[in-house]
């Protein structure tokens, strides 16, 4: 496909401003680097936003019109918004063009399933699906294969694997991102956003095709094939929990008491009601660090919830009976009722702890690491692509008993490791894991 418009992001030199002893055609010097070339414009234009069935109802006919995969992106508005809805959804295949969906035009929670109906068997193609596929299952729109570009890319062993990054190394050409953290939920969108957002889907399916072709070149394609497809089975699948999410706030560590644990706790919990209720990002409301610092004071009240400035803004102060409402709450617990300092962790310890807590359980870490690293590195493969670092840390922590090949395999499916994974990794692991560390290894995982 030849690149759409494109624009260099510096002018050429005026003629009477070159060297009279050099040639004003010849390369730059060794030490200088030519701008890469800018993309403005979609080959075909900036289309218009889709915001009615009957413009709907256009692009799901053009989209079933046209051949090959499709292109799909979502914006979102994170940090701006409670929820991670889509606001805008991009779809682009050969032979129907772009098309912008704006899914809020279409109701609470939308149902864009018409839209995904006719192309339901072509495969999707989204740059880090992960990040997409609940939104987009949000609006009823699910895929039944899809190819990640970003996975593709970390399995073949690039270091960077942004799009602009994967776009410039693959067409030569850049895409600017300065609208990437926008607030996408704000209306109308500008159309410079417009084009940012039309521009992502632009090349996707080009660079699909490269690095489709890299990954069987290199053997790599059937690992691929069952990474998207477990991408594709846990699309609508929520994630689980957390226990006491509150305890993830940031500057907790200042909090040294239990009442004051409470006080993050119930100061958290109330923040994030008023968050979803109103579709705020929790820290437009009040900040991590306002919470941690009034829950730290020497006695956590009105008069220490004022002195901080956080609290005072237009939107926290707003709430200033909640916040109160919420150390009162606090204060009248009785001391059996509030939060332990520390709470029991259902996996192994940060692995720091390991060598004082259990030096035979280090060592192995240590051992299975090294293996993974070197097999990796071998494979041009980032280690935690070849198996995630918490499904090595639970294994090294506590084998399974006994320690077989079909032990280790069976742990490694059920944390959802995939076939290929596990292929490469059992016949390595598992002697390591059923080991007993001699003396001097335990020494020096106690040391390190």
């Amino acid at each position: 496909m030849t690149p759409p418009d494109l624009i260099a992001t510096t002018d050429a030199a005026p003629p009477e401003a070159a060297s009279d002893e050099r040639d004003p055609a010849a390369s730059p010097p060794p030490d200088v680097t030519p701008e890469v070339p800018l993309l403005t414009e979609p080959a075909d234009g900036t289309p218009p936003v889709v915001m009615n069935p009957d413009a709907l109802g256009q692009t799901t006919a053009a989209l079933a019109a046209g051949t090959g995969p499709v292109a799909v992106d979502a914006e979102r508005a994170h940090g701006f918004r409670y929820s991670q809805r889509a606001y805008l959804i991009q779809l682009r295949r050969a032979g129907s063009g772009t098309h912008l969906v704006d899914p809020i035009a279409f109701g609470t929670p939308a149902d864009l399933s018409s839209l995904g109906a006719p192309i339901a068997d072509a495969e999707w193609v989204i740059h880090a699906a992960s990040q997409d596929l609940a939104c987009l299952y949000e609006v009823g729109l699910v895929p039944r294969t899809l190819f990640d570009t970003e996975l593709a890319a970390r399995l073949l062993g690039y270091p960077r694997v942004a799009l602009g990054t994967m776009i410039e190394e693959f067409f030569g050409v850049r895409l600017l991102k300065e609208h990437s953290a926008s607030d996408w939920s704000s209306r109308p969108l500008p159309p410079e956003w417009l084009t940012y957002a039309a521009l992502d889907v632009e090349l996707l399916v080009e660079l699909r095709d490269k690095l489709a072709a890299e990954l069987v070149e290199t053997g790599k394609d059937e690992w691929a094939r069952q990474e998207f497809a477990a991408l594709v089975a846990g699309a609508g699948v929520p994630p689980e929990p957390r226990t006491d999410p509150w305890r993830r706030t940031s500057g907790i560590h200042r909090v040294r008491s239990r009442r004051g644990l409470g006080c993050v706790a119930e100061l958290w919990y109330a923040r994030d009601a008023i968050a979803q209720s109103t579709d705020r990002a929790p820290g437009k409301v009040l900040p991590d660090l306002a919470i941690s610092e009034l829950a730290a004071a020497k006695v956590p009240d009105r008069t220490a919830l004022r002195q901080i400035a956080a609290f005072s803004r237009r939107q926290a102060k707003r709430y200033e009976t909640t916040w109160l409402n919420a150390l009162d709450t606090v204060a009248a617990l009785p001391e059996s009722s509030l939060p332990p300092l520390h709470v029991p962790h259902d996996g192994p310890p940060q692995a720091r702890l390991w060598p004082s807590r259990d030096p035979e359980a280090a060592a192995r870490l240590t051992a299975v690491r090294e293996a993974l690293s070197a097999v990796a590195a071998e494979l041009d493969l980032p280690v935690e692509n070849l198996l995630t670092p918490e499904h090595v840390r639970r294994l090294a922590w506590r084998p399974p008993a006994p320690v077989t090949a079909e032990t280790v395999d069976a742990a490694l499916a059920a944390s959802g490791a995939r076939r290929w994974q596990r292929e490469l990794t059992v016949p390595l692991i598992t002697p390591l894991l059923a080991a007993s560390p001699q003396p001097d290894q335990a020494r020096d995982a106690t040391s390190s």
